[in-house]
């Protein structure tokens, strides 16, 4: 008896690992709306840099600008995406950033929501300027270098980031 269950359980392993495994992706871009205050931090900073045209996502408090469109391809919260990007403050400092020719890859989903509900906007070739209100970045938690304990990204940083979109996969 006990070697039927054996050759059962191999057979149904083995038809298993054959079927294609198309697990839909569960990921969502989120639905945050950011608070009044850090709103008016992203216009004060529009304005102040004479920046016009910026265009708000949604009543959100989340701006972009698109530079480029790029292709008609669209990202998916489950698309890997290969970027070249520049993450400033609002002081001008950077923070982060690809280095000269350097691509890097993220599964979109997996990132802040600023960037998981504004990405989905362009496609292969495309750029786009993010203004993030700290409730779709980083919040209320500094960001610190872990081998120096500096301060990366101090706590309710409103983030704004410069992408190119390379590849979608």
């Amino acid at each position: 008896m006990m070697k039927f269950v054996l050759v059962g359980a191999t057979l149904i392993l083995a038809l298993n690992s054959c079927k294609k495994k198309d697990t839909p992706c569960t990921r969502e871009a989120g639905s945050t709306v950011a608070p009044a205050s850090e709103e008016q931090m992203i216009t004060d900073y529009l304005t102040a840099n004479n920046i016009t045209n910026a265009v708000e996502l949604n009543n959100s408090g989340l701006y972009y600008t698109i530079t480029t469109q790029g292709s008609t391809e669209r990202a998916e919260q489950c698309s890997v995406l290969r970027v070249k990007y520049v993450g400033k403050l609002t002081n001008g400092t950077i923070f982060d950033q690809t280095q000269g020719d350097n691509i890097v890859s993220f599964e979109l989903g997996t990132l802040i929501e600023g960037w998981k509900r504004t990405l989905t906007l362009i496609g292969e070739g495309g750029k786009i300027k993010l203004y993030v209100p700290p409730s779709m970045g980083y919040g209320s938690t500094d960001r610190v270098n872990p081998q120096t304990g500096q301060i990366i990204i101090p706590k309710n940083s409103v983030l704004i980031f410069e992408i190119e979109l390379v590849t979608i996969t």
